[in-house]
Protein backbone atom coordinates (compact mmCIF):
# COMPACT_ATOMS: atom_id res chain seq x y z
CA UNK A 1 0.00 0.00 0.00
CA UNK A 2 1.18 3.48 -0.66
CA UNK A 3 -0.64 5.96 1.56
CA UNK A 4 1.90 8.75 1.05
CA UNK A 5 0.73 9.06 -2.56
CA UNK A 6 -2.88 8.70 -1.56
CA UNK A 7 -2.65 11.52 0.96
CA UNK A 8 -1.14 13.82 -1.64
CA UNK A 9 -3.57 13.13 -4.46
CA UNK A 10 -7.02 12.68 -2.98
CA UNK A 11 -9.33 15.51 -2.10
CA UNK A 12 -10.93 16.07 1.25
CA UNK A 13 -14.69 16.22 0.65
CA UNK A 14 -17.48 13.76 -0.03
CA UNK A 15 -21.06 14.59 -0.87
CA UNK A 16 -22.37 16.18 2.31
CA UNK A 17 -24.41 14.12 4.72
CA UNK A 18 -25.99 16.14 7.52
CA UNK A 19 -24.12 16.08 10.82
CA UNK A 20 -21.71 13.42 9.57
CA UNK A 21 -18.43 15.35 9.58
CA UNK A 22 -18.95 18.58 11.50
CA UNK A 23 -16.20 20.06 13.64
CA UNK A 24 -17.57 18.81 16.95
CA UNK A 25 -17.82 15.25 15.66
CA UNK A 26 -14.30 15.41 14.23
CA UNK A 27 -12.99 16.53 17.61
CA UNK A 28 -14.83 13.67 19.32
CA UNK A 29 -13.26 11.24 16.89
CA UNK A 30 -9.74 12.49 17.60
CA UNK A 31 -10.36 12.28 21.33
CA UNK A 32 -11.66 8.73 21.00
CA UNK A 33 -8.59 7.71 19.01
CA UNK A 34 -6.15 9.09 21.57
CA UNK A 35 -8.09 7.94 24.64
CA UNK A 36 -8.04 4.35 23.43
CA UNK A 37 -4.32 4.49 22.70
CA UNK A 38 -3.53 5.80 26.18
CA UNK A 39 -5.52 3.06 27.85
CA UNK A 40 -5.19 2.95 31.63
CA UNK A 41 -1.57 4.11 31.83
CA UNK A 42 -0.68 7.56 30.56
CA UNK A 43 3.04 6.76 30.99
CA UNK A 44 2.85 3.79 28.63
CA UNK A 45 5.74 3.97 26.12
CA UNK A 46 3.92 2.23 23.28
CA UNK A 47 0.93 4.51 23.84
CA UNK A 48 3.14 7.55 23.42
CA UNK A 49 4.52 6.25 20.14
CA UNK A 50 1.08 5.34 18.83
CA UNK A 51 -0.28 8.74 19.84
CA UNK A 52 2.62 10.38 18.07
CA UNK A 53 1.69 8.55 14.88
CA UNK A 54 -2.00 9.46 15.14
CA UNK A 55 -1.10 13.10 15.75
CA UNK A 56 0.39 13.30 12.26
CA UNK A 57 -3.20 13.55 11.05
CA UNK A 58 -4.38 12.26 7.71
CA UNK A 59 -7.70 12.60 5.93
CA UNK A 60 -9.58 10.20 8.24
CA UNK A 61 -11.37 9.11 5.08
CA UNK A 62 -12.52 5.76 6.41
CA UNK A 63 -13.71 7.26 9.69
CA UNK A 64 -15.67 9.87 7.79
CA UNK A 65 -17.17 7.16 5.61
CA UNK A 66 -18.39 5.35 8.73
CA UNK A 67 -19.90 8.58 10.06
CA UNK A 68 -21.70 9.29 6.81
CA UNK A 69 -23.02 5.77 6.51
CA UNK A 70 -24.21 5.87 10.12
CA UNK A 71 -25.89 9.23 9.51
CA UNK A 72 -27.74 7.72 6.55
CA UNK A 73 -29.15 5.08 8.89
CA UNK A 74 -29.82 7.50 11.74
CA UNK A 75 -27.42 5.67 14.05
CA UNK A 76 -26.69 7.25 17.44
CA UNK A 77 -23.72 9.60 17.06
CA UNK A 78 -21.81 8.18 20.04
CA UNK A 79 -21.95 4.70 18.54
CA UNK A 80 -21.00 6.07 15.13
CA UNK A 81 -17.94 7.86 16.52
CA UNK A 82 -16.87 4.75 18.41
CA UNK A 83 -16.99 2.50 15.37
CA UNK A 84 -15.40 5.17 13.18
CA UNK A 85 -12.51 5.28 15.64
CA UNK A 86 -12.26 1.49 15.51
CA UNK A 87 -11.92 1.44 11.72
CA UNK A 88 -9.52 4.40 11.69
CA UNK A 89 -7.32 2.77 14.31
CA UNK A 90 -7.22 -0.46 12.33
CA UNK A 91 -6.30 1.46 9.19
CA UNK A 92 -3.47 3.24 10.99
CA UNK A 93 -2.17 -0.06 12.35
CA UNK A 94 -1.76 -1.24 8.78
CA UNK A 95 0.02 1.99 7.85
CA UNK A 96 2.60 1.54 10.62
CA UNK A 97 3.33 -1.98 9.43
CA UNK A 98 3.27 -0.95 5.77
CA UNK A 99 5.95 1.65 6.38
CA UNK A 100 8.23 -1.07 7.73
CA UNK A 101 7.53 -3.37 4.80
CA UNK A 102 8.01 -0.64 2.20
CA UNK A 103 10.98 1.01 3.91
CA UNK A 104 9.20 4.38 3.93
CA UNK A 105 10.85 6.86 6.29
CA UNK A 106 8.35 9.75 5.97
CA UNK A 107 4.58 9.86 6.31
CA UNK A 108 2.49 13.04 6.31
CA UNK A 109 5.67 15.06 6.44
CA UNK A 110 6.91 13.36 9.62
CA UNK A 111 9.32 10.48 10.31
CA UNK A 112 7.54 7.14 10.29
CA UNK A 113 7.32 5.17 13.52
CA UNK A 114 10.03 2.71 12.56
CA UNK A 115 12.34 5.48 11.30
CA UNK A 116 12.03 7.30 14.61
CA UNK A 117 11.83 4.42 17.10
CA UNK A 118 13.18 1.37 15.27
CA UNK A 119 11.52 -1.61 13.61
CA UNK A 120 10.90 -3.55 16.82
CA UNK A 121 8.96 -0.75 18.51
CA UNK A 122 7.07 0.04 15.31
CA UNK A 123 5.87 -3.56 15.22
CA UNK A 124 4.66 -3.10 18.80
CA UNK A 125 2.81 0.08 17.86
CA UNK A 126 1.11 -1.59 14.92
CA UNK A 127 0.23 -4.64 17.00
CA UNK A 128 -1.29 -2.47 19.73
CA UNK A 129 -3.41 -0.63 17.20
CA UNK A 130 -4.64 -3.92 15.76
CA UNK A 131 -6.05 -4.85 19.17
CA UNK A 132 -7.61 -1.54 20.21
CA UNK A 133 -10.51 -1.55 17.74
CA UNK A 134 -12.10 -4.48 19.56
CA UNK A 135 -10.70 -4.18 23.09
CA UNK A 136 -11.40 -0.45 23.47
CA UNK A 137 -13.64 0.93 20.75
CA UNK A 138 -16.14 -1.84 20.02
CA UNK A 139 -16.16 -3.07 23.62
CA UNK A 140 -17.34 0.33 24.84
CA UNK A 141 -20.05 0.96 22.23
CA UNK A 142 -23.50 1.76 23.70
CA UNK A 143 -25.21 -1.09 21.86
CA UNK A 144 -26.43 -4.60 22.61
CA UNK A 145 -23.83 -7.29 23.20
CA UNK A 146 -25.04 -9.16 20.11
CA UNK A 147 -24.32 -6.13 17.92
CA UNK A 148 -20.89 -5.68 19.50
CA UNK A 149 -20.11 -9.29 18.68
CA UNK A 150 -21.23 -8.86 15.06
CA UNK A 151 -19.11 -5.73 14.72
CA UNK A 152 -16.07 -7.48 16.18
CA UNK A 153 -16.52 -10.40 13.80
CA UNK A 154 -16.87 -8.08 10.81
CA UNK A 155 -13.81 -6.06 11.77
CA UNK A 156 -11.67 -9.16 12.33
CA UNK A 157 -12.85 -10.68 9.03
CA UNK A 158 -12.01 -7.58 7.01
CA UNK A 159 -8.70 -7.12 8.85
CA UNK A 160 -7.81 -10.68 7.92
CA UNK A 161 -8.56 -9.85 4.27
CA UNK A 162 -6.27 -6.81 4.43
CA UNK A 163 -3.36 -8.88 5.75
CA UNK A 164 -3.86 -11.65 3.19
CA UNK A 165 -4.11 -9.10 0.40
CA UNK A 166 -0.99 -7.28 1.55
CA UNK A 167 0.97 -10.53 1.65
CA UNK A 168 -0.13 -11.37 -1.88
CA UNK A 169 0.71 -7.86 -3.06
CA UNK A 170 4.21 -7.96 -1.58
CA UNK A 171 4.92 -11.24 -3.37
CA UNK A 172 3.28 -10.34 -6.68
CA UNK A 173 6.37 -9.15 -8.55
CA UNK A 174 8.34 -12.26 -7.63
CA UNK A 175 5.41 -14.49 -8.56
CA UNK A 176 5.09 -12.80 -11.94
CA UNK A 177 8.80 -13.23 -12.58
CA UNK A 178 8.62 -16.92 -11.67
CA UNK A 179 5.44 -17.70 -13.64
CA UNK A 180 5.06 -16.08 -17.08
CA UNK A 181 1.57 -17.55 -17.34
CA UNK A 182 0.25 -15.72 -14.29
CA UNK A 183 -2.50 -13.21 -15.13
CA UNK A 184 -1.10 -9.95 -13.77
CA UNK A 185 -4.36 -8.01 -14.04
CA UNK A 186 -6.40 -10.68 -12.31
CA UNK A 187 -3.84 -11.00 -9.52
CA UNK A 188 -3.58 -7.22 -9.07
CA UNK A 189 -7.36 -6.81 -8.80
CA UNK A 190 -7.56 -9.70 -6.35
CA UNK A 191 -4.96 -8.03 -4.13
CA UNK A 192 -6.79 -4.69 -4.29
CA UNK A 193 -10.12 -6.30 -3.41
CA UNK A 194 -8.61 -7.47 -0.14
CA UNK A 195 -5.87 -5.09 0.96
CA UNK A 196 -7.64 -1.84 0.00
CA UNK A 197 -11.34 -2.53 -0.59
CA UNK A 198 -11.89 -4.52 2.60
CA UNK A 199 -11.89 -1.47 4.88
CA UNK A 200 -14.27 0.42 2.59
CA UNK A 201 -16.71 -2.48 2.86
CA UNK A 202 -16.20 -2.63 6.62
CA UNK A 203 -17.26 1.01 7.00
CA UNK A 204 -20.63 0.35 5.37
CA UNK A 205 -21.18 -3.09 6.88
CA UNK A 206 -20.49 -1.78 10.39
CA UNK A 207 -22.92 1.12 9.96
CA UNK A 208 -25.61 -1.28 8.81
CA UNK A 209 -24.98 -3.57 11.78
CA UNK A 210 -25.21 -0.63 14.17
CA UNK A 211 -28.57 0.19 12.58
CA UNK A 212 -29.82 -3.29 13.44
CA UNK A 213 -29.79 -4.93 10.01
CA UNK A 214 -29.07 -8.63 9.75
CA UNK A 215 -25.48 -9.70 9.02
CA UNK A 216 -26.47 -10.94 5.56
CA UNK A 217 -28.22 -7.69 4.67
CA UNK A 218 -25.33 -5.65 6.05
CA UNK A 219 -22.92 -7.50 3.76
CA UNK A 220 -25.16 -6.95 0.75
CA UNK A 221 -25.40 -3.23 1.45
CA UNK A 222 -21.61 -3.06 1.75
CA UNK A 223 -20.83 -4.79 -1.55
CA UNK A 224 -20.75 -1.63 -3.71
CA UNK A 225 -18.19 -0.12 -1.36
CA UNK A 226 -15.73 -2.87 -2.27
CA UNK A 227 -15.86 -1.65 -5.87
CA UNK A 228 -15.31 1.90 -4.58
CA UNK A 229 -12.23 0.69 -2.72
CA UNK A 230 -10.76 -1.02 -5.77
CA UNK A 231 -11.41 2.12 -7.84
CA UNK A 232 -9.62 4.14 -5.15
CA UNK A 233 -6.54 1.94 -5.53
CA UNK A 234 -6.54 1.94 -9.33
CA UNK A 235 -6.95 5.71 -9.53
CA UNK A 236 -4.04 6.08 -7.12
CA UNK A 237 -1.94 3.87 -9.40
CA UNK A 238 -2.87 5.91 -12.48
CA UNK A 239 -2.24 9.27 -10.81
CA UNK A 240 1.18 8.12 -9.63
CA UNK A 241 2.25 7.86 -13.24
CA UNK A 242 0.13 10.40 -15.04
CA UNK A 243 -1.34 12.86 -12.54
CA UNK A 244 -0.30 16.41 -11.80
CA UNK A 245 1.66 16.01 -8.56
CA UNK A 246 3.22 19.46 -8.46
CA UNK A 247 6.94 19.13 -7.74
CA UNK A 248 6.74 15.37 -7.11
CA UNK A 249 8.24 13.32 -9.93
CA UNK A 250 5.84 10.93 -11.67
CA UNK A 251 6.42 7.19 -11.61
CA UNK A 252 7.18 6.61 -7.96
CA UNK A 253 5.62 3.14 -8.25
CA UNK A 254 8.15 2.25 -10.94
CA UNK A 255 11.02 3.38 -8.72
CA UNK A 256 9.62 1.32 -5.83
CA UNK A 257 9.19 -1.76 -8.02
CA UNK A 258 5.45 -1.92 -7.45
CA UNK A 259 3.08 -3.95 -9.60
CA UNK A 260 0.43 -1.31 -10.27
CA UNK A 261 -2.59 -1.59 -12.54
CA UNK A 262 -0.49 0.16 -15.19
CA UNK A 263 2.21 -2.48 -14.96
CA UNK A 264 -0.33 -5.30 -14.93
CA UNK A 265 -2.13 -3.99 -18.01
CA UNK A 266 1.15 -3.43 -19.87
CA UNK A 267 2.26 -6.99 -19.16
CA UNK A 268 -1.06 -8.27 -20.45
CA UNK A 269 -0.87 -6.21 -23.63
CA UNK A 270 2.84 -6.65 -24.35
CA UNK A 271 4.12 -10.00 -23.07
CA UNK A 272 7.27 -9.60 -25.17
CA UNK A 273 8.28 -6.69 -22.91
CA UNK A 274 7.79 -8.70 -19.73
CA UNK A 275 11.47 -9.29 -19.01
CA UNK A 276 12.37 -5.65 -19.75
CA UNK A 277 9.67 -4.19 -17.50
CA UNK A 278 10.04 -6.62 -14.60
CA UNK A 279 13.80 -6.13 -14.80
CA UNK A 280 13.43 -2.39 -14.25
CA UNK A 281 11.01 -2.96 -11.39
CA UNK A 282 13.49 -5.32 -9.74
CA UNK A 283 16.20 -2.65 -9.58
CA UNK A 284 16.88 -0.99 -6.22
CA UNK A 285 15.28 2.43 -6.09
CA UNK A 286 18.61 4.23 -6.05
CA UNK A 287 19.66 2.43 -9.25
CA UNK A 288 16.50 3.26 -11.20
CA UNK A 289 17.26 6.17 -13.53
CA UNK A 290 14.75 8.88 -14.40
CA UNK A 291 15.20 8.05 -18.07
CA UNK A 292 14.08 4.48 -17.40
CA UNK A 293 10.99 5.68 -15.54
CA UNK A 294 10.14 8.07 -18.35
CA UNK A 295 10.45 5.30 -20.91
CA UNK A 296 8.24 2.97 -18.90
CA UNK A 297 5.52 5.61 -18.57
CA UNK A 298 5.74 6.50 -22.26
CA UNK A 299 5.31 2.88 -23.28
CA UNK A 300 2.38 2.47 -20.90
CA UNK A 301 0.64 5.46 -22.45
CA UNK A 302 1.41 4.59 -26.07
CA UNK A 303 0.87 0.87 -25.68
CA UNK A 304 -2.61 1.04 -24.20
CA UNK A 305 -1.98 0.24 -20.53
CA UNK A 306 -3.18 3.66 -19.40
CA UNK A 307 -6.37 3.40 -21.44
CA UNK A 308 -7.06 -0.10 -20.15
CA UNK A 309 -6.50 1.01 -16.56
CA UNK A 310 -8.96 3.86 -17.03
CA UNK A 311 -11.45 1.42 -18.54
CA UNK A 312 -11.14 -0.70 -15.39
CA UNK A 313 -11.98 2.35 -13.30
CA UNK A 314 -14.96 3.17 -15.53
CA UNK A 315 -16.29 -0.37 -15.16
CA UNK A 316 -15.96 -0.21 -11.39
CA UNK A 317 -17.76 3.15 -11.29
CA UNK A 318 -20.58 1.71 -13.38
CA UNK A 319 -20.85 -1.23 -10.99
CA UNK A 320 -21.09 1.08 -7.98
CA UNK A 321 -23.81 3.17 -9.61
CA UNK A 322 -25.70 0.05 -10.62
CA UNK A 323 -25.61 -1.75 -7.29
CA UNK A 324 -25.65 0.95 -4.59
CA UNK A 325 -28.76 0.59 -2.44
CA UNK A 326 -30.74 2.87 -0.16
CA UNK A 327 -30.09 4.16 2.40
CA UNK A 328 -26.39 4.02 1.47
CA UNK A 329 -26.65 4.85 -2.23
CA UNK A 330 -25.77 8.54 -1.83
CA UNK A 331 -22.92 7.72 0.51
CA UNK A 332 -21.47 5.22 -1.97
CA UNK A 333 -21.78 7.67 -4.85
CA UNK A 334 -20.19 10.45 -2.81
CA UNK A 335 -17.27 8.25 -1.88
CA UNK A 336 -16.91 7.23 -5.51
CA UNK A 337 -16.82 10.90 -6.54
CA UNK A 338 -14.01 11.45 -4.06
CA UNK A 339 -12.02 8.54 -5.44
CA UNK A 340 -12.44 9.62 -9.05
CA UNK A 341 -11.70 13.33 -8.46
CA UNK A 342 -7.90 13.06 -8.88
CA UNK A 343 -8.41 11.97 -12.50
CA UNK A 344 -9.08 15.62 -13.25
CA UNK A 345 -5.29 16.10 -12.96
CA UNK A 346 -4.55 13.38 -15.51
CA UNK A 347 -1.80 14.23 -17.97
CA UNK A 348 -0.95 12.18 -21.04
CA UNK A 349 2.61 12.28 -22.39
CA UNK A 350 2.87 14.36 -25.57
Amino acid sequence: MSPQRTNATHQESMRPTPNATDGATAAELELALLDAVEGDDTDDMVAAMAGEHLATGGKRMRARLVMQACAAFGVDERAAVGFAAAVETLHNATLVHDDIQDGDTVRRGQPTVWARHGVAQAINVGDLMLMLPISRHIASLPVDEAIRWRLAEALARHAEAVVRGQADDLSLRDRLMADPGLDAVEELLFCAERKTAALFSLCAEGAALLAGTSPDQARRLAEPFAAVGVAFQLVDDVIDGFGDKGRAAPGNDVREGKISILVAEHLALHPSERQWLLGILALPREQTRDAQVDEVLARMAKGGALDNALSQVTSLAFEVRRTAQAPLAEVALGCLDLCLAPLATLRRPS
